[in-house]
């Protein structure tokens, strides 16, 4: 069965911005786009009055937040079509708790696609309530557009400085740890790249490790240096193979000593789209995402990929 993007709207500016991203993420990747509103009625049993203007026949026992509500995935809808024709687009309502119906759905998306601020049971980035949960439970790759995020900043800039576009991307850039270097990762980085027919640069954060309240490279410049060329040529041996998968994709690798965290978020400003990781933990209690996954999402200046892997 061919999974869809699938884009969690609410009617805030954040999401609407969400919505377009997947607009043009699904075109890119020849799938269908699921507009996907999730709302819960907390209006009166007596408050049955229409908006004005919705069809003039209001649904009989509507509440105005039930009217209200489906005028929201409608007009998204109705939006998307207009700026991609052609592209498929169906649209859901469901009447429940966000964050168990939006887990739900991503088990059936390519990708779920959600915006960093909202209104209602998305309210807050990370608020806890739902975001939080839903990034660190779900088993697809979630990515977390920011309100005001346009299609224009996802391209270089021409080269004679006017700010004038040329319609190349920007890299997409991946942090990728080495302890754990799964295929899952680098399957989406590598896709995502070659969607885009964009550079992939591939951003690995470490650091020299200090023993006993000992650190050798103080003492001897040239152990952090021979570790460096360690862990550079692990890098390389990692994406050896992906290289070849991926031929049309020019590859550029970055060994960095420091906060993989910090040189991710300096990376993510002239990037289209960053990309981490995030162990599957199969606990039922607490939402963890680690500790760069979530530098990157409260930091990074571009779409933030967030990718599940065992």
């Amino acid at each position: 069965m061919s999974r869809t993007v699938i884009a969690a709207v609410d009617g805030s500016a954040a999401s609407l911005a969400a919505a377009e991203w997947a607009a043009r993420e699904a075109r890119m990747r020849r799938l269908p786009l699921h507009i996907l509103h999730v709302w819960q009625d907390w209006s009166p049993a007596f408050a049955h009055a229409p908006f004005a203007g919705v069809d003039n026949t209001p649904d009989e026992g509507a509440t105005v937040t039930q009217q209200w509500a489906r005028r929201v995935p409608r007009a998204a809808a109705d939006r998307l079509r207009q700026g991609h024709p052609g592209l498929e687009i169906t649209v859901e309502q469901v009447n429940g708790r966000p964050a168990q119906v939006l887990l739900s759905a991503a088990e059936k998306a390519e990708v779920l696609v959600v915006g960093s601020r909202g209104l209602g049971g998305l309210a807050g980035f990370l608020a806890g309530s739902v975001s939080l949960p839903l990034i660190a439970h779900a088993e697809r790759p979630v990515v977390v557009v920011r309100a005001g995020e346009r299609a224009e900043d996802e391209l270089r800039a021409r080269s004679g400085g006017r700010g004038d576009r040329e319609g190349q991307y920007r890299d997409v850039v991946l942090g990728l740890d080495l302890s754990r270097p799964c295929d899952e990762l680098l399957a989406y980085a590598f896709e995502a790249a070659a969607a885009r027919a964009a550079t992939l640069r591939v951003v690995h954060g470490w650091r020299v490790p200090v023993v006993d309240g000992y650190d050798p490279a103080a003492a001897d410049p040239g152990h952090g240096v021979a570790l460096g060329l360690r862990e550079a040529g692990t890098l390389t041996d990692v994406l050896r193979s992906w290289r070849g998968e991926f031929p049309q994709v020019e590859v550029e690798e970055q060994c960095l000593v420091g906060r993989p965290a910090g040189h991710l978020v300096e990376a993510s400003q002239d990037a289209s789209l960053l990309i981490v990781g995030r162990r599957i933990r199969r606990a039922a209690i607490g939402a963890h995402i680690g500790p760069v996954t979530h530098a990157v999402l409260h930091h990074a200046r571009t779409p933030v990929a967030v990718v599940p892997h065992p």
